[in-house]
């Protein structure tokens, strides 16, 4: 048996390595698209093109702009004399946000008054907007409690201070809230689902096509080690891309590595069978290299949408929460995040783990399974 295997093994290493730019894709294509999509995957909002219609011009006005443009998220591009011109930066895409300051601005202040500042926000990417005028809002009312400061300072010997509730906010495992952290471990999980996915399902398809299907089919050897001999090269593979990218991540995006190595690599090997054994499993389904290749891109988008990678899976509708329990890579994000930003292991992961568990020897099983009646 043994002997059978390792043939087997030794074929599909040569097989995989001996094409220059197979190994470059296999090895050098991971660590490239992790470091696009490190960058390119940001929910993070910085230096919202801004266009001011300051109708007042005066100190105060003046005041609140300098803030927005020294927050650091807003760039002044523009000064506009009329809400047309306005409307015209907004509608061409120039501009994320109209600060519009209406006339007598710094008067109500002076008098005590309640002063009105409007944002125009564009709202076509809905999330974009609601994280503007979460700030716009934080720096107007900053401005607004320096005011009330002032006003009560000037008449400290009449005026008692109103009581005021101060909120202090602390965030947990991610302490600068930086969607770098919590999109590069799941880059770094779909990209090792694409790699296994992607050659072993055409492991058995490539067979048939160069002609060495025949030639198996002779030999003694059994469908299990026909599996397995097909499987472990593309698992070494796979391990060696997860060091990559994980040193990438680790010491190039510097995303906290707080949980256990051990974890997160036994983690990675039942992962990785369960996509091994998917992948096998649509090549046996697959009469052509093209059919094996379009399934699994039908695979695998479905997967990674339904994962939790970009959208909140509580935010989905209930027949499709249940849906994607049956998706591997939604346990494996939650394994491979709770390991990286939150440092948990087996005592807090058991359920994501077992689910990973089940469902790499039921896939390799059908697989092996649907192999065997192809032989027939």
């Amino acid at each position: 048996m043994f002997e059978r295997m390792f043939a087997m093994l030794r074929k599909e290493f040569i097989q995989v390595l001996r094409d220059p730019r197979m190994k470059g894709i296999v090895f050098a294509m991971p660590v490239v698209q992790v470091l696009v999509f490190g960058y390119a995957i940001t929910t993070d909002v910085r230096h919202v093109p801004t266009v001011v219609y300051d109708l007042d011009n005066s100190v105060a006005s003046r005041e609140i702009v300098d803030r927005f443009r020294r927050s650091g998220y807003f760039d002044v591009v523009a000064h506009v004399e009329n809400g047309a011109r306005a409307q015209d930066f907004v509608d061409r895409g120039d501009a994320g946000l109209v600060l519009h300051v209406k006339k007598g601005f710094g008067d109500d202040l002076i008098a005590g008054r309640t002063a009105a500042l409007q944002m125009i926000v564009d709202g076509t990417d809905s999330n974009t907007a609601r994280i503007v005028l979460s700030y716009g809002v934080r720096i107007a009312d900053s401005y607004s409690n320096d005011v009330l400061s002032w006003r009560l300072s000037r008449t400290a010997g009449a005026v008692v201070p109103p009581g005021r509730v101060e909120l202090e906010t602390r965030a947990w495992f991610n302490e600068n809230l930086e969607s770098r952290n919590f999109y590069v471990p799941a880059v770094i999980a779909t990209l090792v689902s694409l790699v296994t996915l992607m050659l072993t399902s055409m492991a058995v398809v490539r067979e048939r096509e160069i002609g060495t299907m025949e030639q198996i089919i002779v030999t003694p050897i059994k469908p299990v080690e026909f599996i397995l001999g097909k499987t472990v090269p593309f698992a070494v593979i796979a391990f060696i891309d997860v060091i990559l990218v994980t040193v990438v991540g680790v010491f190039w995006f510097d995303i906290p590595m707080r949980g256990n190595t051990l974890c997160l690599f036994c983690s990675v090997f039942l992962y990785v069978m369960t996509t091994l054994g998917v992948g096998l499993l649509i090549s046996t389904l697959c009469s052509t290299q093209q059919q094996a290749m379009i399934s699994t891109f039908f695979f695998f988008f479905p997967a990674m949408l339904l994962s939790g990678f970009m959208f909140p899976i509580t935010n989905m509708p209930r027949v499709i929460q249940w849906l994607t329990l049956l998706n591997p890579l939604r346990y494996f994000l939650v394994i491979i995040r709770g390991i990286f930003l939150k440092g948990v292991g087996p005592e807090i992961l058991w359920p994501q783990i077992l689910a990973l568990a089940l469902m790499g020897p039921v896939t390799l099983f059908l697989a092996s399974k649907r192999f065997h009646k192809t032989l027939a």
